[in-house]
């Protein structure tokens, strides 16, 4: 999450706390302190001491102090210690994080226990299961997402349970934590379907003295998700539900979901999302286009076990690593779901329980609390500015744990947020970050006023568009861009809040004044007066904001791609172009571009770098729209010119050429961002290789079907493109009469996205997977031009590892790309005509090999084995130009759909 010191001015980190340092440095500390106690433990090695020793607990409590506030830490840790060990956290571990990240975890876990914690760990070994499963040649099967668990299955699962279960455990005791493994006696449970999942169980009883006997003796109980039958035979269950169901018995005040994603992320903004209010947002969350398939069974599944829990109760959902930073901090790192309040807003006070809203005033309203104003008076204000023609607002939540005040004069549009106060309960369960957001919807142009005393300035600096500070006082404003009007805010605010002229009067005594004006990089409004650096609301898609253009510098101008990009750029509400090169158009106007006159220019790689030592004073982005090894001299002028700039100063590059698809330098992001969307926001060095057209629907055509590849086969890929692809130089493969009535095959072997689609795929794979680092992924890739002009249909073969069928298949898709925009899945086959001229790529006319049952072997039995499924888009939108101006936007920080017409739903000339 955004710190605040990210919108701080000169002059305004005076005001900012500590608490506000970026979360590079937050990061930075909370890995000092994992190392700090990692070291710690050598002293500690296998000395099974029931309790934590006390100088220890202390060292680590200080250590978590690096991560957040000492007031924020000691508050969770008088929460989570305020329950009986038991009810702290039952955690979830996937068997991929086991694999994958098992010294994080198990770091994680000694950190929770050194200072007195005892969470409960239920684990699943999905991923070992199935590769122990293809070494014995058995084939995953899963009906309805349940993996169908014979004799075989049931043997070899209960062997790598207990492998895994073992792996954690000896984790844990090499670091000096004490842990017993418990693969079995905890879960009871009947068949689920015996004729349907043989061996699958559902889970009717929990014996929860097991794991507290566990947590008695001073060990983490450590859990596999085995049941037995009362009659003791033994029976798989999901993980996930085997920790619903304990969580239920125990009512923990935390459940975490332990992945490598680190939370759940919006469909839209592609953004993790920090909070859900369940009461406030669920109906509303799952009638959002994205959240489908198994992300809205998730939700449906934590929202069916947090009723039935306390409302104290939360689910986390975050990755081990930062798995302290979610428990110990306001910001968090990862996605809290809880249930909250319903929220209300009313505008008279005879629709208010006033009993319960003075009780909560006079507790947490300074004001009012220390007996220079009473509840009472203060109501009578509110109702002469009703009498007056003015407006007021009340917020809170159903049991008074939040209460905010909104105010508006008569004549004006400006509200001013008046009162916002919490009790700690609602800081903890985040109640005042939808409230800031009802208020924030209700109320676009806000102003509010802080003394500069206040502990939690830099939640204010973070949340406002601008600041203004004189004497005591700091008014803030959200949604004003008239500085006359801001102007006219600010003296009255001042009057108001300042005893008549004790502000003109130390500003006259020599208090200098100033301001800050900042750009708005959050994802929508968030609110606690309570805390640093709140957790902000991000389950609804951000806005393009307001502020300045952002200039664009394009080379390569002459090219169909180019002339894609400067129609885009001219709806694009925030970018607009600065340069526009072409050697053969210098001198003559732009076409398409409406937004100014311009005229094409011919800029030199020099030139470019000149333009390019004041960072992003001249352009803020270079679109580099070149053919293959042209870019190079541009590149290295431009990193010339800005090597001695910090890189957020440094202007953006896009290169759509084919030469940093296969950096090795790490400067280069790959640009593809339905699959590389977390490496593209995560960095620094604003360099982004744009994908090519091929191998994007390539791969949009691949990604989903990774894990179920196998190994020992390639997947071969039938391409044909648009002579648009083939550029604007003469020759046969653009030439429409030659192409009349024909299709021209070209580079049948070795063609540049052949080796860019293995290269980028494997980059996304996992360990575990048939394909991965250790074992690249190779294609086959034959690309042929047809006559029509723009467009692409790519018919991949794609040989498996298991028998799927076709709605399996769908089923696989539809959840990958459920959060996706730009993506569509569909049932029947899709056409280029269809997709020219759109924006978006569809996938679909999933087949496979029908099951003749005869018992083949061999290659026949192998043909059986594979996918057959068809990918469209146009190459010169989402498979250049369209790709290009997201990863512009989303480099910017803006939304990465801003300015991309984008369509609910694909055009379909084939039902």
């Amino acid at each position: 999450m955004l710190r605040a010191s990210r919108f701080l001015k000169k002059g305004a980190g005076a005001i900012a706390r500590a608490s506000a340092a970026p979360s590079h440095t937050t990061t930075v500390a909370a890995a000092s302190a994992m190392s700090a106690l990692r070291s710690s433990v050598h002293a500690r090695m296998y000395s099974y001491d029931s309790r934590p020793d006390t100088s220890e607990k202390e060292t680590i409590v200080k250590l978590l102090y690096n991560i957040g506030s000492k007031k924020e830490v000691e508050q969770y840790l008088r929460h989570f210690s305020s329950v009986e060990s038991q009810k702290f956290a039952v955690i979830k571990v996937g068997g991929a994080v086991i694999s994958d990240d098992l010294a994080t975890l198990a770091s994680a876990l000694t950190f929770l226990n050194r200072v007195g914690l005892y969470p409960i760990v239920v684990h699943g070994a999905g991923p070992q299961l199935n590769k122990r499963l293809e070494a014995a040649n058995i084939e995953a099967r899963y009906e309805d997402g349940i993996r169908i668990t014979d004799g075989p299955t049931l043997a070899i699962a209960r062997e790598v349970f207990a492998s895994e279960n073992r792996k954690l455990v000896e984790a844990l005791e090499r670091m000096g934590t004490r842990a017993r493994p418990i693969t079995g006696g905890v879960f009871v449970a009947d068949y689920l379907n015996r004729e349907k999942y043989d061996r699958v169980g559902k889970i009717v009883r929990v014996n929860r003295e097991v794991v507290e006997s566990s947590i008695r003796a001073g060990c983490l109980p450590i859990l596999t998700s085995l049941a037995e039958t009362p009659e003791g035979q033994i029976l798989n269950v999901n993980a996930d539900i085997a920790a619903g169901e304990l969580a239920r018995v125990l009512e923990p005040l935390k459940i975490v979901y332990l992945n490598e994603k680190n939370g759940l992320y919006h469909g839209t903004t592609g953004k993790r999302i920090e909070t859900i209010h369940l009461d406030e947002e669920y109906e509303d969350l799952l009638k959002e286009p994205w959240v489908r398939y198994g992300t809205k069974l998730k939700l449906k599944e934590i929202k069916e076990l947090l009723d039935t829990l306390p409302r104290s109760s939360s689910v986390a959902i975050i990755s081990a690593e930062h798995l302290h930073k979610e428990l110990f901090t306001h910001s968090g790192a990862g996605t809290l779901i809880m249930r909250g309040h319903r929220l209300f807003s009313e505008q008279d006070l005879a629709n208010v329980d006033s009993d319960r809203l003075r009780a909560l005033m006079m507790a947490h309203d300074p004001e009012i609390a220390s007996g220079a104003a009473t509840a009472a008076s203060y109501w009578q204000q509110l109702a002469e500015l009703k009498k007056d023609g003015g407006q007021y607002w009340i917020y809170g939540d159903e049991p008074y744990q939040v209460a905010a005040v909104v105010t508006r004069k008569p004549g004006q549009t400006v509200s001013t947020l008046d009162k916002f106060i919490a009790t700690k309960a609602a800081v903890l369960g985040n109640i005042t970050d939808n409230a800031w957001k009802l208020i924030a919807r209700d109320h676009p142009q806000l102003i509010w006023s802080v003394p500069r005393t206040d502990d939690n300035l830099s939640w204010h600096f973070e949340r406002a568009d601008g600041s203004w500070a004189v004497g005591d006082n700091i008014v803030f404003w959200n949604g004003v861009e008239d500085w006359k009007q801001i102007s006219d805010l600010i003296s009255s605010k001042t009057k108001a809040k300042a005893a008549s002229s004790a502000a003109a009067s130390t500003a006259a005594a020599g208090t200098r004044a100033y301001s800050t004006a900042a750009r708005r990089f959050t994802t929508g409004p968030t609110f606690s007066v309570f805390s640093g650096a709140r957790r902000g609301f991000s389950t609804a898609a951000p806005s393009a904001g307001s502020g300045a253009p952002l200039r664009v510098g394009l080379i390569g101008a002459r090219g169909f791609t180019g002339r894609e990009l400067i129609r885009l750029i001219d709806g694009h509400p925030r970018f607009e172009l600065a340069y526009v090169s072409s050697r053969e158009l210098e001198g003559k106007p732009v076409p398409n571009y409406t937004k100014a006159a311009i005229d094409h220019v011919n800029l030199s790689a020099a030139q470019v770098g000149d333009l390019a030592r004041d960072g992003r004073s001249n352009v803020d982005v270079w679109i580099l729209a070149l053919p293959n090894n042209v870019a190079a001299p541009f590149v290295a002028a431009l990193d010339s010119a800005t090597a001695a700039l910090p890189v957020d100063q440094q202007p953006v590059v896009v290169d759509l050429s084919a030469d940093y698809r296969f950096d090795k330098t790490g400067q280069w992001a790959y640009g593809l961002p339905e699959l590389h969307r977390s490496s593209l926001l995560a960095s620094s060095t604003g360099r982004i290789s744009n994908p090519g057209c091929y191998a994007t629907g390539s791969q949009l055509g691949l990604a989903p079907l990774l894990p179920y590849l196998d190994a020992a086969r390639l997947p071969s890929i039938f391409g044909v493109s648009g002579y648009s692809g083939a550029g604007t130089k003469p020759s046969p493969k653009n030439d429409p009469e030659f192409l009349r009535d024909n299709l021209i095959p070209y580079a049948p072997v070795g063609h540049i996205h052949e080796r860019e689609i293995g290269h980028s795929l494997t980059r996304v794979t996992k360990h575990e997977y048939p394909f991965n680092t250790e074992n690249p992924l190779l294609v086959q890739f034959s690309p042929h031009v047809a006559s029509f002009f723009q467009g692409i249909a790519l018919t991949l073969h794609v040989p498996l590892r298991m028998s799927m069928s076709a709605k399996d298949m769908h089923e696989v898709f539809a959840d990958f790309y459920s959060a996706e925009r730009l993506v569509h899945v569909t049932e029947s086959a899709p056409l280029v005509r269809d997709n020219a001229g759109k924006h978006y790529a569809v996938v679909g006319g999933f087949s496979v090999p029908s099951a003749n049952g005869d018992g083949q072997q061999g290659s026949v039995s192998l043909a059986g084995r594979r996918a057959v499924l068809n990918v469209t888009l146009d190459n010169l939108l989402k498979g250049a130009a369209t790709q290009a101006v997201q990863n512009m936007n989303i480099a910017m920080g803006i939304d990465e759909y801003t300015g991309i017409p984008v369509q609910e739903k694909p055009d379909m000339s084939l039902a």
